[in-house]
């Protein structure tokens, strides 16, 4: 892959470094979105900026999944991490992508998931009760981190008493599918992935020599009896549902609530009328999502709007800025969960055969948590230093977060 700089001419100035997407994303974003509806991403592509550009060419056929192209463009090229790539369904495409990740649809059906909703509230209004009135709580770590780790453990059959084992591995690995990690940082993270995989493997060894009546049992059956999946892949498919699982529902939970404590008429409406749940949720993956961006790589050149994107090129869609379009969203850098401009199917979730498989998972986690905390904590606040989600690629990286119920 050549770098993009090289192959494209921007008469409003040299694009934007990493250092600096990465230090105001929404800044950057803004300014170049007004300009251009592309530009090069510092030697890794081009970012599509505009909602109707990500909206028009995510499923275009001229583009496709990336396989092992990011890995190979971060220096990884074997190992489990590079193994993350080659065998698991996020980066797969056509036959291969589906014969990945269907044996997960059933497991995370809309209706599945709607069942669950009773029982993900019972576990939020759980971790609240364990607060003390004037405690100062590590809300990531005590809530966000919690409430979809159980949620995924209770689903996929993993002992919650394996939760902070596993957790920690994926929050670590997960920085593969980002731009937060230096060459000096891999070493650690194939640890943390190969850690992974060892978990994911004795949970498998144990479901093949004692069979349960749950998720992973009937997933390992039918794999080893269809002999679709190859070995690689079944543990591949299970690393991916726990860091899907796991990671940026956090970061969305913590995004969601910070943004409302700091917008206190917002949240107080939300804390009287529980219908406010689901569009505060909505206004919340849009003000600031977890996920910042998602790429495919072109097969052929294309043409947007004079912006030539060479075939071969990495191409990410940066959700990020599409999600703060003017063009689209009435004062996009403005939060308001009363506003009526959402597009109908939500683009953080992706499209396409590629639509996030646990969406309907996400936004019962991300609602009824919501919807406990409002109800038991209505006069919750925010302390010490603001809540940040940073990064401008991937899975953006959970900042800290300090609240605390007034005595």
């Amino acid at each position: 892959m050549s770098h993009a700089n090289s192959t494209v001419s921007l008469s409003t100035g040299a694009p934007p470094t990493i250092a600096e997407l990465e230090a105001d994303p929404h800044g950057v974003m803004r300014h170049w979105r007004a300009l251009t509806p592309a530009i090069p991403h510092d030697g890794y592509g081009f970012l599509i900026l505009r909602a109707t550009d990500v909206d028009r060419l995510i499923n275009d056929a001229r583009l496709r999944p990336l396989g092992t192209e990011l890995a190979r463009l971060r220096g990884i090229t074997e190992g489990t991490l590079f193994e993350f790539f080659s065998e698991g369904m996020l980066t797969a495409d056509g036959a291969v992508h589906r014969r990945r990740r269907s044996p997960f649809t059933r497991a995370f059906a809309a209706r599945l998931m709607t069942e669950l909703r009773p029982q993900l509230r019972r576990s939020a209004e759980s971790l609240i009760e364990a607060w003390e009135p004037g405690e100062t709580i590590d809300f990531v770590a005590g809530f966000a981190s919690r409430l979809p780790a159980q949620a995924i453990a209770g689903l996929l059959g993993l002992p919650l008493r394996d939760i902070p084992r596993f957790t920690e591995l994926a929050y670590s690995a997960s920085r593969l599918l980002s731009f937060s990690y230096a060459p000096e940082d891999i070493p650690g993270m194939e640890a943390d992935m190969t850690g992974l995989r060892t978990y994911a493997e004795e949970l498998l060894a144990d479901r093949r020599a004692a069979p349960r009546d749950d998720f992973l049992s009937t997933f390992l059956h039918d794999a080893e009896q269809e002999g679709e999946l190859s070995p690689a892949e079944i543990v591949v498919q299970v690393i991916t549902m726990i860091i899907g699982g796991t990671d940026t529902t956090r970061g969305a939970m913590a995004s969601q609530l910070a943004s409302l404590l700091q917008h206190r008429a917002q949240w107080q409406a939300v804390c009287r009328d529980p219908a406010l749940v689901r569009p505060a949720v909505n206004e919340a993956l849009r003000y600031e999502p977890s996920v910042a961006s998602t790429s495919r790589l072109a097969q052929e050149d294309i043409d947007l709007d004079g912006v030539k994107l060479p075939a071969g090129q990495l191409i990410t869609f940066a959700l990020i800025s599409a999600l703060r379009d003017e063009r689209v969203y009435k004062d996009p850098d403005v939060f308001d969960i009363h506003r009526t401009d959402h597009v109908r199917l939500h683009p953080v979730f992706g499209a396409g055969p590629h639509r996030c498989l646990g969406e309907a998972l996400a936004r019962a986690e991300l609602e009824e948590g919501l919807a406990a905390l409002a109800a038991r904590v209505p006069d919750l606040e925010m302390v010490g230093e603001p809540f940040s989600l940073r990064g401008h690629f991937g899975i953006r990286r959970v900042g800290a977060m300090r609240v605390r119920r007034p005595h």
